[in-house]
């Protein structure tokens, strides 16, 4: 089968063919990225040169590149987003243009490709924001509310992926999850922000008082989530993808301070970040009952895993940090 993962040199997207290709290893996989600043090519380079690999450097929003790209395609995963929330206040038409743009630009190409599956990979951050001390959670009927330039362009790709199946038939699933950590994650992102900061002997920047909950996840548990919902979900549905980790922005840091031999004083609090979602969580239970997905990896284990990754690859992140400044 001919696979197509948009931004695949990205974070998740470079752990996701890494996953896809052990698992499938006859599957032809083309990974597409734009390799812009959150983009690496080294995150991939191990793969380069297989047989049934390679890696097209292109703009989801150009027309003519994604025909090609997609030529023969079954199954497109479109993880290919701009996804940083304070870019974004600082100058959202980029958002706009990939994430909105881009994904319409993807649905024409695999409509006119006769692709058998679109897998679109979305956020929690659609849902809105939850108070502190209310036990619900979002489930796949919960009403869109973004609150943010990032999260509204991220709701218009959702609603655009859906508007294409129910008008031109097209074969799609969409995915919504959380907070993800791991490997190849960009310092610029909360985790490996602190953990580099750690690293380097320097303070933690935490936006306001800290307590804003998070539902965090190991990177490799999503991409087997993700993989579970493409080959197998019901088309023209979504799933929720969460571990139901809910922690605090303040408290995740301590534990990863915790780890690195520091305590307290590493944190340094910083202004809030203008319109500051205050929690998000997510309810998997269609995930868990139509398709099986557990989380394997518990999250002492993930962070265990994430900082011994960063500690071994400062050769990966140390040329980022001022990108992440």
């Amino acid at each position: 089968m001919k696979v197509v993962v948009t931004g695949a040199a990205g974070f998740i997207g470079s752990n996701l063919v890494h996953h896809w290709l052990e698992r499938h290893p006859d599957d032809e996989l083309t990974a597409v990225d734009a390799l812009t600043y959150a983009g690496r090519r080294e995150s991939v380079a191990d793969l380069e040169g297989r047989a049934r690999f390679e890696l097209k450097v292109a703009d989801i929003a150009d027309a003519a590149a994604m025909t090609e790209a997609l030529r023969g395609a079954e199954l497109v995963l479109h993880l290919a987003a701009e996804t940083h929330n304070d870019r974004a206040i600082a100058d959202p038409l980029p958002f706009v243009r990939t994430n909105v743009l881009g994904t319409a630009v993807l649905l024409e190409a695999c409509r006119k490709g006769d692709v058998r599956r679109f897998h679109h990979v979305s956020t929690d951050e659609v849902y809105g924001s939850l108070g502190l001390e209310e036990p619900r959670r979002f489930t796949e009927e919960s009403p869109y509310r973004p609150r943010g330039p990032y999260s509204s362009s991220k709701a218009a790709s959702d609603h655009l992926v859906r508007a294409w199946h129910e008008t031109y038939g097209l074969p799609v699933t969409i995915s919504n999850c959380g907070n993800n950590f791991g490997p190849y994650q960009h310092p610029e992102k909360f985790v490996p922000r602190a953990i580099t900061s750690l690293l380097r002997g320097e303070s933690v920047p935490l936006y306001g008082d800290g307590r804003n909950v998070r539902d965090w996840i190991y990177v490799a548990d999503h991409c087997e989530a993700l993989e579970l919902i493409a080959r197998r979900g019901r088309s023209g549905s979504t799933y929720l993808v969460s571990a139901e980790n809910e922690l605090a922005n303040r408290d995740l840091v301590a534990r990863l301070a915790a780890r690195l031999g520091r305590g307290p004083e590493v944190v340094r609090p910083v202004p809030d970040r203008l319109g500051h979602d205050r929690r998000y969580a997510l309810d998997p239970s269609r995930l868990r009952e139509e398709l099986g997905w557990r989380p394997r990896v518990g999250l002492d284990e993930a962070l265990d895993r994430t900082v011994r990754w960063y500690r071994d690859n400062p050769r990966w992140w140390s040329p980022l940090v001022g990108e992440a400044r």
